[in-house]
């Protein structure tokens, strides 16, 4: 279970005396997610999600986070609203650690995405980058191309104990995607964390979007290459093209790809999936045997990105 910081029933009431949302009825931890510790609870006056913020989200992010959740949801994006407590402030201290109380949202996550989810998911998308513009707050990629550096010289020497040829591709990798990597695209808020599970789906439609915590400033195609990582591969690793052809249909239909969007769209499908494989593989090498999340495997990111450096043209993605 994702539940880090445990918080007793008196801290929650003490907490919760700052807001108005009544007493509380139920209240237990969720096992989903592996950032934060979060908790569902349920009131007199609704259903709200509690989450604690723990090392990896610094507490000097939490107005971007916050306040983007605000400015999308008032631009008409589905996405967990912070609810204000009697002092008007979007978050407090609980246990130590900064926390928030959340609406919730209706819905689940999909396992297996078909290619309707895949086009429900970009048009999602597509709307809330047209429903950031105007957010006044800004916040640098800090696992952008420009910071994976570190990750490669932390990874490399332990590389191969997971796959054998692994330093190479990765080394090989990050040298040819930074030195290519298109600088002048268009650019606003992303999530830059789209994956199916932080997408929720009711009656096959989008409900909600959730998990904002790598939210940043970056390209918008960007975002779109990590959803076809995400969305777009089968769980034997194999591409299916049905699913990238609808995902970016959809997406173009509500906000249109440049010519240089598409003509980019290759490297970077190839750097979105270095990124994950360089986080994931970092979370493997380093792992805490008492944690309670196992970390994912990173494997999975190296034979995604070994697919998108076979890729010669945009047309192998179905545009």
């Amino acid at each position: 279970m994702a539940v880090y910081t445990d918080v007793s029933y008196e801290e929650l009431e003490s907490f919760l005396a700052g807001y108005e949302v009544g007493a509380p009825l139920t209240f237990k931890g969720i096992a989903e997610g592996v950032e934060n510790s979060n908790y569902y609870l349920s009131t007199g006056k609704g259903a709200f999600i509690l989450t604690l913020y723990e090392k990896r989200v610094k507490a000097e992010d939490l107005p971007f986070f916050l306040g983007l959740l605000e400015h999308l949801a008032a631009g008409g994006i589905q996405c967990p609203l912070p609810v204000r407590n009697l002092a008007g402030a979007q978050s407090a201290t609980l246990g130590g650690r900064p926390a928030a109380l959340f609406t919730f949202l209706n819905g689940v996550s999909l396992r297996r995405p078909e290619a309707g989810h895949c086009a429900a998911a970009g048009t999602a998308l597509a709307r809330m980058h047209d429903a950031g513009k105007g957010f006044v707050l800004a916040r640098r990629n800090a696992l952008g191309h420009d910071g994976w550096a570190e990750l490669v010289e932390a990874c490399i020497p332990r590389a191969d104990e997971i796959e054998k040829g692994l330093a190479q591709l990765i080394r090989e990798a990050h040298a040819d995607i930074t030195a290519d990597w298109p600088d002048a695209l268009p650019q606003g808020v992303i999530h830059a964390d789209l994956f199916p599970d932080n997408v929720l789906f009711m009656n096959g439609a989008v409900s909600g979007l959730i998990d904002f915590y790598f939210a940043c400033n970056d390209a918008f195609a960007y975002d779109l290459a990590v959803m076809l990582n995400a969305w777009c591969f089968e769980p034997d690793v194999a591409f299916n093209v049905t699913k990238s052809k609808s995902l970016i249909a959809a997406y173009a239909k509500e906000r249109s790809l440049s010519a240089a969007e598409r003509e980019a769209l290759p490297i970077l499908a190839r750097g979105a999936a270095l990124r994950f494989l360089l986080t994931r593989l970092y979370d493997w090498l380093n792992h805490d045997p008492h944690a309670l999340v196992r970390p994912k495997d990173p494997r999975d990111y190296s034979r995604r990105l070994r697919f998108h450096n076979k890729v010669r043209s945009i047309g192998e993605y179905g545009l």
